[in-house]
């Protein structure tokens, strides 16, 4: 189910199925102009870095995007006819593949307002749903998902800590939980283990991230 993924540096999520899809493109070594789908969760720098999408985007590459941030594209230069703008609670299609889109918001603190209409992502690849959290905490509809593969942050400060994080995963019951968001903006390479302490044993906890 991970192969042809990779967690390249905090949130930042590369997909290699058919499809070369990024979520939130951050700190990309070099240009690449590569990706034919990007996924953007919200406006802080670290998951929209327009000096990134730029070393990745390419002439026909497709940018979904909370509807925020559509201004912001278009002052960048990025085409209009190549944006879908998106708000929580959507299932909409891109090249083929499904997505739905679930809130993330914080539920005890003021980084990540609901009323932004900031999102995390479900996409289905060859018959695998994947959920890519996005910054997020512990919510009402993020406890419903219904997911194989699931990228949750586990950093604390600006979204769940790796406690509340393995809660949501013993939770929902993906088979396979991938922590993010930690090792660089905020939390440590131990967020992760411990995450990987708490999920229950029947759910695999793949730590992707090289840094």
């Amino acid at each position: 189910m991970l192969e042809g993924i990779e967690v390249l540096y905090h949130s930042s999520i590369k997909v290699n199925k058919g499809k070369t899809i990024y979520f939130d493109p951050f700190k990309i070594a070099q240009n690449y102009h590569d990706a034919d789908i990007i996924f953007l969760t919200h406006d802080h720098y670290d998951h929209y870095s327009e000096n990134d999408i730029d070393k990745v985007i390419k002439e026909d590459t497709v940018i979904i995007a909370p509807e925020e941030l559509l201004t912001k594209l278009l002052r960048r230069g990025y085409k209009k006819d190549y944006i879908i703008t998106v708000d929580p609670e959507e299932t909409d299609m891109v090249e083929g593949i499904r997505f739905e889109t679930i809130p993330a918001y914080n539920v005890d603190k003021q980084f990540h307002p609901k009323e932004n209409g900031w999102v995390g992502y479900i996409v289905e690849l060859n018959g695998i749903r994947y959920y890519i959290a996005g910054d997020t905490d512990i919510t009402e509809e993020n406890k419903k998902v219904k997911c194989d593969v699931a990228f949750v942050p586990v950093g604390g400060t600006y979204t769940m800590d790796f406690k509340e994080a393995a809660y949501l995963i013993n939770e929902i019951k993906p088979k396979i939980a991938v922590p993010i968001h930690y090792g660089s903006v905020v939390g440590t390479k131990q967020d992760a283990t411990d995450f990987a302490r708490l999920i229950h044993p029947e759910i695999k906890c793949e730590i992707l991230m090289k840094e």
